[in-house]
């Protein structure tokens, strides 16, 4: 079409050789490389731009070009100011197009340097420091248009922002595999204030399961303050919606497959804010730590086994304020893992009975992200994942059961 300039940012991504790179297609006229363009912003406030490169797709390659017009998708270097929405207009005419909007992140975490005692043993480590992770993070963000990285009040710590904790598990895993080191907090959602009152995400959850799992999928939910808007059966399914608020779908997927014997299905859309709902517990059952630092011994593990389930197997570092184990009370235990059977030249009869140890569930980067409390961390190195305590001395640590009683009482 002929007239004055109109492209609509449509993604934005970001090249080490050139910069920034605005890709969009061109509504209407001709943009040439060194032409001096308007960057109509939301309120329709303009910036000043000049184009230094242009690009055209061809498969998966893009391809340097002079001069492109109206009907190309185009990559446009030097326009720094240009985010997805905005529209690149001629300098004299500026007009806008309608704006597209994306989805606001709801799920934070944590990421900072790895503070543990193993940090920097693994050889594959890399990348350790905090200019290392600032970098990577912020490479990401220029690439990722779901994630944001905001600094915190501690110069070593990063607040990455994105939807869902699965988007933040698979960036970890990809600086995991890249060399990096890093510890994780737990993941939490975003809130914001409207009209003076504290808001939080809410999703609208549409399972579909057997007709035998209705009952559990539905107070699995209900306790993470799920409320039920439809149902509808379909030849021994049933589908069902719900709205949910975003933190109580944290750690859920896991544990609705399990519930569901891996047969059900779950999809979730961002369906807008709702007032804060109050605390809500995401775990009920305490935490096996390490007291000392060691190697995990079979005799040790024996006499530990009834306590709860280990995540690791014998043979394993640990660490003073290592995570070993889920317990199967609400409190944290502090145990000594490393504990071996003292010897002596007196045999007895069932002294030397084999040790029979229950398979471990060893923990991933997202099970791990899921699975900790407010006062954990997960360690990710490129050969490890594990967790632990902030805190690592046992004598300096609260007590969990005191927190799940606080929050109970509110």
């Amino acid at each position: 079409m002929n007239g004055a300039l109109q492209l609509i940012v449509c993604n934005t991504t970001h090249d080490d050789y050139v910069g920034k790179l605005a890709v969009g297609r061109i509504a209407r006229g001709k943009v040439r490389v060194t032409e001096d363009l308007a960057v109509v912003k939301e309120g329709g406030k303009t910036v000043k731009g000049t184009v230094k490169q242009l690009f055209v797709f061809e498969g998966l390659k893009r391809v340097p070009k002079d001069s492109v017009e109206a009907g190309d998708v185009v990559a446009i270097a030097g326009i720094d100011d240009a985010q997805i929405g905005d529209t690149l207009a001629d300098k004299t005419n500026p007009e806008a197009l309608p704006r597209i909007v994306v989805e606001e992140p709801t799920i934070k975490m944590r990421i900072g340097v790895n503070t543990s005692p193993f940090a920097g043993k693994s050889k594959a480590s890399k990348f350790l420091t905090s200019r290392h992770l600032k970098e990577r993070l912020e490479r990401e963000a220029m690439r990722n248009l779901a994630i944001r990285v905001e600094p915190t009040d501690t110069p070593d710590t990063f607040l990455v922002l994105g939807r869902g904790e699965l988007q933040l598990a698979v960036l970890v895993e990809t600086m995991r595999r890249e060399g990096y080191e890093m510890q994780l907090g737990n993941p939490e959602v975003v809130t914001k204030e409207i009209d003076g009152q504290p808001m939080e995400p809410v999703e609208r959850v549409t399972v579909d399961v057997p007709t035998e799992y209705v009952g559990v999928v539905t107070e699995r939910l209900g306790t993470r303050r799920g409320r039920m808007e439809k149902m509808g059966h379909t030849a021994g399914r049933v589908r069902l919606e719900f709205v949910v608020p975003s933190r109580g779908l944290i750690g859920f997927r896991g544990e609705f497959l399990t519930a569901t014997r891996g047969t059900g299905l779950l999809n979730t859309n961002f369906e807008g804010w709702a007032p804060w709902g109050g605390p809500m517990i995401r775990r009920t059952n305490g935490a096996i730590v390490s007291d000392r630092t060691g190697v995990t011994t079979p005799y040790a593990l024996n006499h530990l086994q009834a306590r709860g389930v280990f995540f690791l197997n014998p043979g394993a570092e640990v660490y003073e304020g290592m995570i070993i184990g889920e317990h199967n009370r609400p409190n944290d235990t502090d145990v000594n893992a490393i504990k071996e059977k003292k010897l002596s030249n007196v045999r007895n009869h069932g002294k030397d009975d084999n040790v029979m140890l229950a398979v471990p569930r060893v923990l991933t980067i997202e099970t791990g992200m899921e699975w900790i409390d407010a006062d954990e961390l997960v360690e990710v190195t490129p050969d490890a994942v594990r967790v632990r305590k902030r805190v690592l001395q046992c004598n300096l640590r609260d007590r969990r059961s005191d927190a799940i009683e606080d929050a109970q009482s509110v």
